[in-house]
């Protein structure tokens, strides 16, 4: 059996601008300079749509990957 994909962030895509820690509080949080850190990345299909599709510097993508 498969895990479910989870959310992840594109580092170098990633400018900063936070909106991910907002639709995904708790989940998601900033660093000290304003990026994303993932506490948790099993995160629901459609609230990380959601992000996903939000995000400015689309930086958010899912992956199969542990």
């Amino acid at each position: 059996m498969s895990n479910p994909p989870e959310l992840r962030v594109d580092r170098v895509a990633c400018t900063g601008h936070g909106l991910c820690a907002t639709l995904l509080e708790g989940r998601f949080r900033l660093d000290e300079w304003g990026y994303p850190v993932v506490d948790d990345a099993r995160v629901g299909r459609a609230e990380g749509e959601r992000a996903v599709t939000f995000c400015p510097a689309r930086a958010l993508y899912w992956s199969d990957r542990p």
